[in-house]
This record gives C-alpha cells, sequence and structure tokens, in this order.
C-alpha cells in the first residue's frame, strides 16, 4: 500500500442517503453500498480514525414529507431518522463482511441494533481502529444530518469533516442550469457567508466556523476521492477556518 503521507488522522465523514443508490434513486442499491463501504475500509486500513454521519434521503426527507403530506414535521423527521438506522446498518453489515470492525451509535435508542452514542465511548472506540457510523441525527427533529455531522466532528475533535456529495465542489452558481459554473478549489468561511455559497444548512455550517473544522466537500461518486483527500490532493473544495 502507498504510504504517502496523510494531513488528517481523526476525520468526520458526511454521506448522504442518495449515496448508496444512484441519482434519483430509491433505498439501498448492493454496488452502490459495496462502493462506499470498501472506501472506507481504505481508509481505517490507512491508519485513519474514521466516524461516518450516513443521512436518510434514500428513504424519506422528514422536511419534504411532512410538506407533502399530512405527518407532522416532528413525527416525518423522526421517520427520517429512522431511515438512517438502516443505511447505517447495511453500511456496517457490508463493512464487516471486508473485515472492518465497526460500531453503529444512535442518537436515539434502538438498543437491539445501535448502541446509544456517548461522546467518551466513541472516541474509545476510534482510538481501537474501529469505524463509528454514527445514525439518528442528533437524535431531535428539525436538525439535519448536516448539523449532526458539525456537531459529531466538534465533539470527537475531529481534524475535517468531510461531507461526501454528488457534485464535485462548491460552484458560483448551481453546474446542472449553468455549464460555466466556476468550481471553488479552495474558499474561506467568511467567503462562503459572503458570496452565499451553497454548503450546507447555516446551524452546521455557523457551528464548523466557531469551532474552526476546515471542511472539503467532494463527489463522492468518484472512486478514491476520499482517500485524494486525506493526502492533501486538491479534490473538490476546500473551506478554510
Amino acid at each position: 500500500m502507498d504510504h504517502q503521507p496523510l494531513v488528517y488522522k481523526r476525520v468526520l465523514l458526511k454521506i448522504s442517503g442518495e449515496g448508496f443508490c444512484h441519482e434519483g434513486g430509491f433505498g439501498i442499491e448492493a454496488d452502490y453500498l459495496e462502493t462506499i463501504a470498501r472506501e472506507c475500509i481504505e481508509v481505517a486500513a490507512m491508519g485513519v480514525e474514521l466516524a461516518i454521519v450516513v443521512g436518510g434521503g434514500n428513504f424519506i426527507r422528514g422536511k419534504t414529507f411532512a410538506e407533502d403530506g399530512h405527518i407532522p414535521r416532528a413525527t416525518a423527521d423522526y421517520m427520517g431518522m429512522l431511515a438512517t438506522v438502516l443505511n447505517a446498518l447495511a453500511l456496517q453489515e457490508t463493512m464487516e463482511k471486508f473485515g472492518q470492525p465497526t460500531r453503529v451509535m444512535s442518537a436515539i435508542t434502538v438498543h437491539s441494533v445501535c448502541e446509544p452514542f456517548i461522546r467518551r465511548r466513541a472516541v474509545h472506540h476510534l482510538e481501537q481502529k474501529r469505524v463509528i457510523i454514527l445514525a439518528a441525527g442528533t437524535g431531535n427533529p428539525f436538525f439535519t444530518t448536516d448539523t449532526c455531522a458539525a456537531l459529531r466532528a466538534s465533539e470527537i475533535r475531529a481534524d475535517v469533516l468531510l461531507k461526501a456529495t454528488k457534485v464535485d465542489g462548491i460552484y458560483d452558481k448551481d453546474p446542472k442550469k449553468n455549464p460555466d459554473a466556476k468550481l471553488y478549489h479552495e474558499v474561506s468561511f467568511d467567503q462562503v457567508i459572503r458570496d452565499e455559497l451553497k454548503v450546507m444548512d447555516q446551524a452546521a455550517f455557523v457551528l464548523c466556523k466557531e469551532r474552526e473544522i476546515p471542511l472539503v466537500v467532494f463527489n463522492l461518486k468518484t472512486p478514491g476521492n476520499i482517500v485524494r483527500v486525506l493526502r492533501g490532493e486538491k479534490v473538490g473544495t476546500k473551506i478554510n477556518p
């Protein structure tokens, strides 16, 4: 294995629910799941302490579901939290099939299949070279899994928050609608605020800014991108404190 030096030792990786299926798809698709699992295993094998926050949008988005139906927003958000547990368990089983010890830690009680999230226990797992998969967001309605990622990155004192998305990074405008959209390779938190760039929800972004946690936004669908980021290669967009 290539022993190129790593830029970060402890990492919080945020994977959206959409990462578990093709764009516009529903549920978990085996090939996408296995790809994510293998890339995460490669990261752990490099000696990185890896925590993963998973979204649940491949099953349900609480806010959208509440707006489209007759379900109260709080209930819809709890349904979304349970969807993240499905993704977390699938990722755990797949990673362990390939030999990587993991723990799923949930912010809501699902004691038959998940440990509760306890900060000191989470840090202990990381120090023991177990990958931790963090499910159920913050455990509270009205907060996104992006906010969970920022919160957990702060709690475990991660060196960086990696936001894996379906685009190559942060653009000055929507690249799908504007072929001339400019990709930023490196920006500051202040520039993101000033230029109103789309990164993550405001609560999550402000927490990262206050805690001075650097962010890297990159395309999950490009094989090897996670490792490239950890080696300091110019992948996606880096947001500096």
